[in-house]
């Protein structure tokens, strides 16, 4: 999928927008996220937090539960939105599960100032663990 400047702006204002919804009322840090798939749909999520800490869910695997929960299973690109003056990118635990379904999949972290990431998944994570590291993936899904 070609990955042009209107469909950029297109993914990063879904995230911004929500980011409206995030629930974070302990870490106070709002994130929205939006993955594009390969064939165009785009999937929205934000990070709601648990007070019992580890139940929490970033943004951008709320977007990639949403894609899986819709039948798509391909990521292009995944936009990342913070409220802060430098741009954030996803955490381990995101990165791996964005691996999962777009292993070259471009990033793009964006925030209140004009300060952008903007990198593949793999440039992200490097020998990464994946699909083809088990014996017989792909066969239940």
């Amino acid at each position: 999928m070609d990955l042009d400047r209107p469909m950029v702006e297109k993914i990063i204002a879904e995230a911004k927008q929500a980011v409206r919804n995030a629930y974070c009322p302990y870490s106070r840090f709002p994130v929205g996220a939006a993955v594009l798939t390969a064939r165009g749909r785009i999937f929205a999520g934000c990070n709601v937090e648990n007070a019992s800490y580890g139940l929490t869910v970033c943004a951008e695997r709320n977007a990639v539960f949403r894609m899986i929960a819709e039948g798509e299973r391909e990521i292009a690109a995944v936009a990342v939105y913070t409220p802060t003056a430098a741009p954030a990118a996803p955490c381990g635990a995101c990165r791996q599960v964005i691996r999962e379904f777009g292993p070259e999949a471009w990033v793009i972290c964006v925030c209140d100032t004009d300060k952008v990431i903007r990198k593949r998944l793999s440039e992200l994570m490097p020998l990464a663990f994946g699909p083809e590291d088990v014996s017989g993936a792909g066969e239940g899904g």
